[in-house]
């Protein structure tokens, strides 16, 4: 009988190939676990999970309406029967007495600051001239004592917030050194800090506040902070509960409305237990949150709460049946004082309906959460469903591998759908998912699955930042370029539109999104291709920088001319924004070069690839001076000496808000090899009237800008115009340097 036949080198292979894919399904599974244990944030996982929350939200949500909150909408209609925002302070008080008095509202919260004395009624103008120029008219000082209750709107406001539990707004700045408004103004905390870090949670440290004016605050029930934190993509899913500072915790808005219309005290605090999460218990209404004291907001559709018009409050016509006993937001969604946010149901969402929601779900006990182990349970999930199908997988046909993916993955959805609907339970399933779809491409794939890591890594650090050329070019030697702080001699830019909050007023919300998609995608294709840097948008407004991470010698010369070419692309982007019914746009722009620290800055909970110095705060000064002299551009004199290739004109000697030393700023005129003779020589002649204006020779500085503005009206000149007839009357003193200071941003 003949002995059988073995394939031994075929064995070898086979088993080869399985020790190859499984060490690299090991490899896999060990960088997902990384993340899952939070070593490091894969950002493509956490964009996963981000993608599947918002899924469940909006599969899931309650789409009803909720009467228990109500919004009171500063509309665009009650602007029109009212008046411009903000309005006199006695309104805000008829407004708020007739939510209380007439209607019996259970509280109000205000999504507004009054961070500001009323100057509308004339009562400071008055006082002033009974201090000064009528201070010893017995009579006038009589009639203003008689007439003070009655224009003293602050106080009015007061009184009507005394009537019932209202709660105002303010805000916590988190940024080192920033500066407190109104210091009295902060209402009593909501809880000792000490008590929630006995438990593991650790809020957010408020650095300084901007607080409501201690008067108000005094008769007002209490306040909450409206700061709103987006992820890391910009969608506002979790909202701060409470937020540290100087040892004590303070509740947010939406809590402290929720706490004012019930009438209970200050919250509970319940440990975590293993499973569940540290949360706050409000007379039995169970408030969980995470570590960083956040709440996940249980939206509901877009519109879900009850509007009503300001308008109507204040003439009394409003339904009483909507009011009645309710829990009250006074917000806005009128153009250009609306707060808008991108949230998981919407991308343009007012912010005061994220407050609503979030006291919904406080009242209907609906809050999401998390279990303490999350992290446990989602290292659990890969390990288990990742190591049995990497040990399947190389012994499988391609036919059963993927029915086998599809049943693990269908199971990992399902278990994760139902703790959703069932417990109000959130785990994060991106890992596991990946793990089990990864493991069969890898797999499928083995001899041909081959990755640049090097590219992969660059974009992922500055894909966001600079063009995908940059990409490419860092991609070919990556060990240069890393997010960390280092010095750098840099030029920073910054560019704003003029007019701004009116050009808001005049469009609708999707209207005013669309002009400034379309303007910021031609300004910012500017900036990438002189292989600039966009830092950040800032509302309408760009702020840039050259010289990182690339090294760039012409950084000063690349952003003064992306500054000009940014106003040459007006002039061709402004008829097609008038087609398209929108105003045409005006911008200044300032540019500042000096050393400037460069790299990935913020806090624990959102960092950015920024720039920060004195020189970048200078060249956002220059761009609001652009305004005062009526240029497009202006550039500090650090930039010009850095550009010695551009002809630039002197524009002045300046003291901007914050710096005592004068700095000299320039307007830029272009290539110097390519600027019109008549340009040139309106610079010289210019020069030379501001020599005989800081010489004081102000007949000959006169002559010389009168003769100017005829050729060429231009505001600058009429500003040393109007100084020089000043100057006549009011000489400088002995020591001028010329330096004329400004006093606002």
């Amino acid at each position: 009988m003949p002995m059988p036949k073995f394939n031994l080198p075929a064995m070898n292979l086979r088993g080869r190939r399985f020790v190859n894919q499984f060490a690299a399904s090991l490899v896999f599974l060990g960088i997902l676990i990384g993340h899952a244990s939070g070593l490091y944030d894969l950002g493509m996982l956490a964009k996963l999970d981000a993608m599947i929350y918002d899924y469940k939200l909006n599969r899931y949500m309650v789409n009803a309406m909720d009467d228990r909150v109500v919004i009171v909408d500063i509309d665009e209609k009650s602007l029109q029967e009212v008046g411009r925002w903000p309005w006199p302070r006695d309104k805000m008080a008829r407004l708020t007495e007739n939510l209380f008095l007439q209607y019996g509202v259970a509280s109000v919260g205000y999504d507004i600051i009054f961070a500001e004395p009323d100057q509308s009624s004339g009562l400071p103008v008055l006082e002033r001239l009974a201090t000064k120029e009528l201070a010893g008219e017995a009579g006038f000082a009589s009639l203003l004592g008689q007439l003070r209750p009655r224009l003293d709107y602050d106080a009015k406001l007061g009184e009507a917030l005394a009537s019932g539990p209202s709660v105002l707004g303010y805000y916590f700045n988190f940024a080192q050194g920033a500066e407190t408004t109104n210091p009295d103004g902060l209402p009593a905390p909501l809880l000792d800090c000490a008590e929630l870090h006995r438990v593991g949670v650790h809020p957010m440290l408020g650095q300084a506040y901007s607080a409501n004016l201690p008067r108000l605050q005094a008769k007002a029930g209490t306040a909450g902070f409206f700061n709103m934190e987006a992820d890391f993509d910009g969608v506002a899913r979790r909202m701060p509960l409470l937020i540290e500072h100087q040892g004590k915790c303070y509740g947010s808005l939406p809590l402290l409305t929720t706490q004012q219309a019930m009438g209970s005290g200050a919250p509970a605090i319940h440990p975590a237990d293993g499973i569940h999460p540290a949360a706050l218990d409000m007379d039995g209404l169970i408030i969980p949150m995470d570590g960083q004291a956040r709440a996940m907001v249980p939206y509901r559709p877009p519109g879900a709460f009850e509007y009503v018009s300001a308008a109507r409050v204040l003439d009394g016509s409003a339904e009483a049946a909507k009011l009645e006993g309710r829990a009250v937001l006074i917000g806005s969604t009128a153009p250009g004082i609306m707060d808008l946010r991108v949230t998981p149901v919407a991308k343009v969402f007012p912010g005061v309906e994220i407050h609503a929601n979030l006291i919904s779900g406080i009242l209907d006990g609906s809050i999401k959460w998390q279990p303490v182990s999350a992290h446990w349970i989602e290292i659990a999930m890969v390990l288990l469903a990742g190591l049995a199908m990497a040990v399947l997988l190389p012994f499988v046909a391609p036919l059963w591998a993927s029915l086998a993916t599809l049943l693990v993955a269908a199971g990992l959805i399902g278990v994760d759908l139902q703790l959703w609907q069932h417990w109000n339970v959130h785990l994060p399933v991106a890992a596991p998912l990946v793990a089990v779809l990864g493991l069969f491409v890898i797999n499928m794939s083995y001899g041909f699955f081959v990755e640049a890591r090097s590219k992969a890594q660059i974009t992922r650090l500055f894909g966001q930042y600079v063009p995908h050329e940059l990409v490419d070019e860092m991609a070919k030697d990556p060990e240069r370029y890393s997010l960390r702080g280092e010095s750098r001699v840099m030029t920073v830019l910054f560019s704003d539109i003029v007019g701004f909050t009116s050009i808001s007023e005049k469009l609708e919300a999707s209207q005013l999104a669309d002009m400034l998609n379309a303007y910021l995608s031609h300004m910012t294709k500017l900036v990438q291709e002189s292989r600039g840097t966009i830092d950040k948008y800032i509302g309408d407004a760009i702020m840039a920088f050259w010289g990182a991470p690339m090294s760039d010698d012409r950084h000063a010369s690349d952003a003064v001319l992306t500054a000009m070419a940014m106003q040459a692309t007006l002039a061709e982007l402004n008829p097609v924004l008038e087609k398209n019914g929108w105003p045409p746009v005006r911008i200044g722009v300032g540019v500042n070069t000096g050393r400037m620290s460069v790299g990935n800055m913020g806090s624990e909970f959102r960092m950015a690839y920024t720039v920060m110095a004195d020189a970048v705060n200078l060249a956002s000064r220059l761009e609001g001076l652009t305004r005062q002299y009526g240029s497009l551009v202006l550039v500090g004199e650090d930039t010009v000496a850095a550009c010695p290739d551009l002809a630039f004109m002197t524009v002045d000697k300046v003291r901007v808000k914050g710096k005592q030393v004068p700095v000299t700023i320039y307007e830029p005129l272009g290539v110097a090899s390519e600027v019109a003779r008549e340009r040139l020589d309106e610079a010289a002649a210019f020069e030379a009237a501001l020599a005989d204006y800081l010489a004081r020779r102000w007949d000959e500085a006169e002559a010389k800008l009168r003769d100017l503005n005829g050729k060429r009206p231009y505001k600058l000149y009429e500003v040393y115009l109007g100084r020089i007839a000043h100057f006549r009357t009011e000489p400088p003193p002995d020591d001028w340097d010329g330096a004329f200071t400004f006093t606002t941003k």
